[in-house]
């Protein structure tokens, strides 16, 4: 496989740092330039991240020598020393979008982690398992951006990735309306509990905008390109509340679906589906893709948030306590890591499908 040349913009926040470290060995991608705010502009990324670097491991040191670009001034410049870009920036959502139709049209792609896009009709929103066929929109963006190599693609809210991957190949039974209730990482708002210590010993049942994500974008995610746009599907219908919790990675979800009459899988064929899905991500091998995306555990206890968020390296989805349900058909729990399969290593997982497919091409 060839090797491309990748820049961080928005390279200091909790989830630029995370696109930091997967870049480390990544057997197809090179860290080579890093960007943020003015603020940051002119030092050193080690120096610059050093008193906020909330990552595990160690700042790596291939990052560490690199000088921080200004991420608007010094926009062109970057742009000519990467093949693709990754997004990650703490800016108002006007002037996210204007950023990164500012990189598509300076001929650089951008992968994106902010949300500002993700309503753009011809802006894919892609988890890689569930729904690569609409990266067949880039071409009409392209298009409208007046652009070759320049594009757009996004990858969906942290938080969808803990239960519409298990609802995914249950669609075909006919699942009409879900409801969900998701108990969200403090990483998911770029804190830790250092800087956070309101959050020790508490939840917070509001998210600012997290519900309405939560309803409405796995309903692009299950759309389809028609005309050169994603036009998004009218089922299932979800009701969802968003909760912060007092952990520091980890998003969960209690899921309740219903399907349409007579169209109800036993719990035996759901697990059976739930173990054999497999999808592009896996099929083409890419790098970062779990070998096995859905797991089920059988203990009445699991999944649990620090016993299995890391799980295939925090790419998979774990998922547990599926039963009948009083009001709905049935209920389980979902989990899946925020940062990781959830921002940024769904980000670098969409990245591959790109290139793997060739919408990227290094230069």
């Amino acid at each position: 496989m060839k090797q491309y040349k990748v820049g961080v913009v928005g390279c200091t926040g909790m989830v630029g740092q995370r696109f930091v470290t997967l870049l480390e060995n990544h057997p197809w991608f090179q860290l080579t330039a890093v960007a943020a705010s003015a603020r940051s502009a002119g030092k050193l990324y080690g120096e610059a991240v050093s008193a906020r670097w909330a990552m595990e491991v160690e700042i790596p040191e291939e990052a560490k020598g690199l000088t921080v670009l200004d991420a608007e001034a010094d926009a062109e410049k970057l742009a000519a020393q990467v093949d693709f870009i990754f997004c990650a920036v703490d800016m108002k959502k006007d002037e996210i979008r204007a950023l990164e139709e500012k990189y598509a049209k300076l001929e650089c792609p951008v992968v994106s982690n902010n949300s500002a896009n993700r309503c753009t009709e011809d802006v894919p929103m892609v988890v890689p398992e569930l729904n690569a066929e609409h990266l067949a929109v880039i071409q009409a963006q392209r298009r409208r951006l007046g652009t070759k190599r320049g594009f757009i693609a996004v990858k969906s809210n942290c938080s969808i990735q803990s239960y519409v991957p298990a609802l995914h190949p249950l669609l075909k039974y006919g699942v009409e309306r879900a409801l969900v209730c998701t108990y969200q990482a403090i990483s998911g708002a770029g804190k830790t509990f250092e800087r956070w210590p309101e959050m020790v010993d508490n939840c917070i049942p509001y998210i600012g905008g997290e519900e309405e994500k939560s309803e409405q974008e796995p309903l692009k995610v299950w759309g389809k390109v028609e005309d050169g746009k994603i036009i998004t599907a009218d089922a299932p219908v979800i009701t969802a509340q968003c909760f912060r919790v007092a952990c520091q990675d980890g998003h969960m979800a209690a899921v309740f679906m219903k399907f349409k009459d007579g169209c109800k899988p036993s719990i035996e064929q759901i697990k059976a589906d739930w173990a054999a899905f497999r999808g592009p991500a896996q099929e083409l091998e890419l790098p970062s893709a779990p070998r096995q995306f859905l797991h089920y555990f059988e203990e009445a206890d699991r999944p649990q948030t620090r016993l299995d968020r890391n799980l295939e390296h925090g790419m998979a989805i774990s998922l547990g306590r599926l039963r009948e349900d009083s009001q709905y058909d049935y209920k389980f729990v979902g989990l899946s890591h925020n940062t990781l399969r959830g921002a940024a290593g769904g980000g670098v997982l969409l990245a591959e499908l790109l290139c793997k497919n060739g919408y990227i091409t290094a230069k």
